[in-house]
């Protein structure tokens, strides 16, 4: 007997485009089918603020097909169909959907005639990145609008209802409609240390109530808590609104709990070990590790919101920040923090404890804020293990370089006095016996100088600080020395991620031709033949102590 053949079952409450073909083999959608009853689309509850989208106001203005498939679109992105998205990531669709139709009704109007499917070419798309660069927001802004109305439209070039060229000038989506992006965008910045000590601070007094017999189960100082778990965690801000009341499990060691975060995006969880060990021992660890206070601060906040579990919405009653809502249409009723109320709450602690920036504005101050400024402090505290760092944000070494790594306050404060340092003290005319003979050039007090170790008989072997140290001279016979470091730290932009040399060792090049050259040429103390011939036999045959071969990193000498 043969195998029977399965039919897969078709679930007609999956929304549809009611459509057929035209003669040229367009789709055309049925005229009784537009508008939809209900215009509508409810998102339910979510991490944005957005609840439901309504297309009536684009249904009537010359782009009825348009406005209908893309209606239909959202609505089978909410049914589960066309990829797995979430409702917060279709919420952001239709923020993008509306620039777009908007867009299509002036084309319309402009054209004097109504849009169909057909019209959705590359010549659209042109004029719609054009009418978002003549909105006035910034270029990442405008590729966030761009992408989400480029991902429903791609879903209905999948699905045959809009032509899809995929190469080409005609290609119907640009390959690359916001080149060099990387360069314009500012991603949010650590913060310094005397605005996070300043912070914790206030953060420490304003979480004070919530230890207390009494204390009042506001979303300000739910807020505050979560605020506390985000410096110490360093983990991301929906992960976080959205931690369950299983969050903490079992650690195999001794006074130690995971703490368990889901990561949508990631469709995995996240674990941070809290546990009350001294600094230097938890950071041998492989996944980061946070004081039990943290542990007790999340197990008082489930002991003061357990009550309200049961009056919970299902789909909140696993949630950790429940608070009953003292305002608006849902006065009462359960609810749970959200991107809104945390930001809300950020805005009263900093104006009530005057946080301010090195400039004086107000501190800004957000989850993404922190995630960076923990990861600098663990890149800090571990004396630049990159590996670890990575580890703890749970990042590959390449993101977490790249992404949340800046150069520390101390490094861009010695750079900035360099030069100065370099004209008056390093270039001198009064060489004399003093001097050390180094692989640098000459130094004044190679054991106990400015970057030494101080300690009788060791030697310093600091050279990546020769250029800021005081003690540190060159002379013409040194410049040989002097261009085959510079060549080596060149060598290094292949051998490592071009935006760490750029952070860490750029500058170095750039000093040495603008401060120790130029200003010996200047002084006369240097010739022009001599530097050459030292730099092209620098090129051409290193110094010994500068070969590649000898050395295999620089960072030994940092």
């Amino acid at each position: 007997m043969g195998k029977r053949k399965v039919f897969a079952k078709t679930d007609l409450s999956v929304p549809q485009v009611e459509y057929r073909h035209d003669v040229a083999s367009n789709v055309v959608i049925l005229p009784e089918a537009i508008p939809p009853t209900n215009t509508k689309v409810e998102f339910g509850r979510n991490t944005s603020s957005l609840r439901s989208f309504d297309f009536a106001r684009w249904y009537g203005a010359g782009i009825d097909p348009i406005t209908y498939a893309c209606q239909r679109q959202i609505e089978r992105f909410l049914a589960g169909q066309d990829g797995a998205v979430t409702t917060t990531t279709v919420t952001g669709y239709c923020s993008g959907l509306r620039h777009f139709l908007d867009c299509c009704v002036l084309r319309a109007t402009a054209f004097g005639r109504d849009l169909t499917l057909a019209d959705v070419n590359r010549n659209l798309i042109d004029g719609y990145l054009g009418n978002l660069a003549g909105v006035g927001v910034a270029t990442s802004a405008q590729k966030i609008v761009y992408t989400h109305t480029k991902s429903v439209l791609y879903a209905l070039g999948q699905r045959g209802l809009i032509l899809l060229a995929t190469s080409g000038d005609a290609a119907t989506f640009p390959r690359n409609p916001f080149p060099n992006l990387h360069r314009k965008a500012k991603g949010e910045t650590a913060l310094s240390k005397r605005e996070r000590q300043a912070f914790t601070v206030a953060l420490k007094q304003a979480i004070k109530p919530i230890w207390a017999d009494d204390a009042p189960l506001t979303p300000d100082l739910l807020a505050f808590a979560l605020l506390v778990v985000a410096l110490h965690t360093g983990r991301n801000t929906t992960p976080l609104l959205e931690m369950g009341r299983n969050c903490l499990c079992p650690h195999p060691k001794d006074n130690t709990m995971f703490l368990m975060l889901w990561k949508r995006r990631g469709y995995n969880t996240s674990k941070v070990a809290l546990r009350a060990e001294s600094d230097a021992e938890r950071l041998l660890e492989s996944t980061p590790s946070v004081r039990t206070n943290v542990e007790r601060l999340i197990r008082r906040i489930m002991a003061l919101t357990e009550p309200l579990v049961a009056e919970a919405p299902d789909d909140l009653k696993d949630r950790v920040w429940l608070y009953r809502s003292r305002a608006g249409k849902s006065f009462g009723q359960v609810t749970t923090l959200s991107s809104n109320t945390l930001a809300s709450a950020i805005n009263r602690l900093v104006t009530e404890h005057g946080l301010t920036d090195s400039d004086g504005n107000p501190l800004r101050i957000n989850v993404s804020r922190l995630r960076k400024t923990f990861a600098n402090r663990i890149f800090e505290l571990t004396n630049g293990d990159l590996a670890t760092t990575a580890a703890a944000l749970g990042n590959t070494l390449q993101v977490a370089d790249q992404h949340y790594l800046a150069p520390g306050e101390n490094a861009r404060r010695n750079w900035r006095f360099m030069g100065e340092i370099l004209v008056q003290e390093l270039l001198t005319e009064t060489i004399g016996a003093t001097h050390k003979d180094t692989p640098m050039g000459h130094c004044a007090n190679p054991v106990h100088g400015q970057y030494a170790p101080k300690r009788e008989g060791a030697t310093c072997m600091n050279f990546m600080n020769c250029l800021r140290c005081k003690h540190y001279a060159v002379t013409a016979e040194d410049l040989y020395k002097l261009f085959s470091f510079y060549f080596r730290v060149l060598a290094e932009r292949s051998r490592m991620d071009k935006r760490r040399w750029a952070r860490e060792y750029a500058h170095i090049p750039r000093l040495i031709d603008h401060y120790i050259v130029a200003e010996g040429l200047r002084r006369g103390v240097f010739k022009v033949a001599a530097i050459e011939a030292a730099r092209e036999r620098a090129r051409t045959r290193p110094h010994p102590f500068w070969s590649v071969d000898l050395i295999d990193s620089l960072e030994v000498f940092a």
